[in-house]
């Protein structure tokens, strides 16, 4: 394993570089504690450098959920198990969870991304991390899996189905080193390297225990990654290919509800919730709003399967209905259009010509205070307002009406946010503030920013996305 792991690393260049949820328990029930946790980032004198970093990195993971091809090579009951982890907000954006893999469990932190499906972690004492010098990070002690303290490890075979989980069904074709007929092939599936926006990762597929409190699940599959390149953390993947981590447990219902975040680490967290089992029903959780997912099942793209896709009927300014185009709300034939809920992104993206829509809503309704054309430059975000010598401040309101009916009309919080004492900006990114943007793919993607103080939940089960306003601390 050693050996081979280390051969790899050779090739390859681096330089590529909750609580609402009252859903009823059984003593046949397991609960489980994980936290979502922001990545430690102490407070910066410099806020504005902050900001248009997260605006940047929102817009580029944008690009990267945009492309058809953005990987590179390759009611609870009886049946039914609770798990439940903590979740923790990070400052520069994203939020973590802690697992616990091999025989005996290490601990590790996980970002928490429902954009991609893939679960890896940083792999052996010669795991690198170019671009990884995040404050209070310091790239070469970053903690990582050591497989040769575990007894349970085994790399994923070329021929074993479920190497074809990353790389198609074709990837046998690769398995060179095997007879056709054989059924004790030795060959490993392929090396990964995938590409996540501004940073990317690569290693070895292995089978490993997924340890929890109360319950293990044998041979997941995971990622030992040998290099990285801007991440500071692995990743567990809650996208909707088989690989992820819901379709690997069988879960058949996720919650969380983050906690509100100054783009600081508090040490704050807030729990995730999920549910496994053979059965889940139809029961919904009291109090939340649902609307149905959509299923992007173009099949020249995918890709766009293991997005979470849900329908926007109409976007609402105040008492004003913004006239976004239809194409631009739900997927087209050709798949692109529509939006997807991504934990992995910070703010709300949209598509250039409906971003144009809203601001241009925006601004004519707060017509009456000056444009902060200043603080736009330095932070990456527009429009910014400077309030200053005003007695009495209005902001019309976000609505996003769903499919169904169901309203999210956020707080002021999730959308406008002071950047000093006379400063306010739109916290909702699009391409024209960091250069030409990616046509096609989802043309909105709901950011967690504007989840936060939410208790948002994914009921795979039956096909519907429930949220609801809550304070998460």
């Amino acid at each position: 394993m050693a050996s081979l792991l280390l051969s790899f690393f050779s090739f390859l260049s681096i330089s590529t570089t909750l609580t609402l949820a009252t859903a009823a328990t059984t003593t046949a029930s397991t609960t489980i504690k994980i936290s979502l946790s922001p990545f430690p980032h102490p407070p910066s004198s410099d806020a504005y450098q902050i900001l248009n970093n997260l605006a940047t990195s929102s817009v580029s993971r944008a690009h990267h959920l945009k492309q058809p091809n953005h990987k590179i090579k390759a009611k609870t009951n009886t049946t039914s198990s609770l798990l439940k982890t903590p979740l923790f907000p990070h400052g520069y954006g994203a939020y973590t969870i802690s697992l616990g893999f091999g025989t005996p469990p290490q601990t590790l932190t996980f970002i928490m991304d429902t954009g991609s499906s893939l679960s890896w972690f940083p792999c052996t004492s010669r795991y690198l991390c170019s671009q990884c010098a995040f404050p209070n990070v310091d790239p070469k002690k970053i903690p990582a899996f050591f497989p040769k303290l575990s007894s349970s490890i085994a790399l994923v075979g070329c021929k074993n189905p479920k190497c074809r989980w990353l790389f198609g069904p074709d990837v046998e074709s690769r398995c060179q080193d095997c007879e056709p007929t054989s059924k004790n092939c030795t060959q490993n599936c392929p090396p990964y390297i995938i590409q996540y926006g501004l940073g990317s990762t690569g290693g070895l597929l292995l089978l490993e225990n997924l340890v929890f409190s109360q319950k293990t699940f044998r041979d997941f599959v995971v990622g030992c990654s040998i290099f990285s390149n801007r991440q500071p953390a692995g990743i567990v993947g809650f996208g909707r290919r088989p690989e992820s981590l819901p379709s690997q447990l069988g879960v058949k219902k996720f919650s969380y509800c983050l906690v509100s975040r100054r783009f600081d680490d508090t040490g704050v967290s807030s729990n995730m919730l999920l549910e496994t089992g053979s059965g889940s029903g139809d029961d919904k959780t009291k109090g939340l709003s649902y609307t149905p997912f959509y299923k992007n099942q173009v099949a020249s793209h995918p890709i766009f399967q293991e997005f979470y896709y849900v329908t926007i009927r109409k976007i609402l300014v105040g008492d004003k209905h913004v006239k976004v185009p239809y194409k631009y709300l739900v997927p087209g034939s050709d798949g692109h259009g529509g939006a997807i809920v991504d934990s992995g992104s910070t703010f709300t993206f949209m598509e250039r010509a409906v971003f144009e829509l809203v601001s241009t809503e925006f601004e004519k309704q707060m017509g009456n205070y000056s444009r902060a054309r200043e603080v736009e430059n330095k932070s990456g975000l527009a429009p910014c307002v400077n309030i200053s010598g005003h007695k009495s401040i209005t902001f019309p309101e976000l609505i996003f009406q769903f499919k169904g009916g169901a309203k999210m009309a956020l707080p002021l919080a999730n959308y406008f946010s002071f950047l000093d004492v006379n400063v306010v900006c739109l916290m909702i990114v699009t391409d024209n503030m960091v250069g030409q943007g990616v046509s096609g793919g989802p043309a909105i993607i709901l950011g967690n920013f504007q989840q936060q103080n939410y208790y948002i939940e994914y009921d795979l089960a039956n096909e519907r996305f429930g949220f609801a306003k809550q304070s998460c601390v």
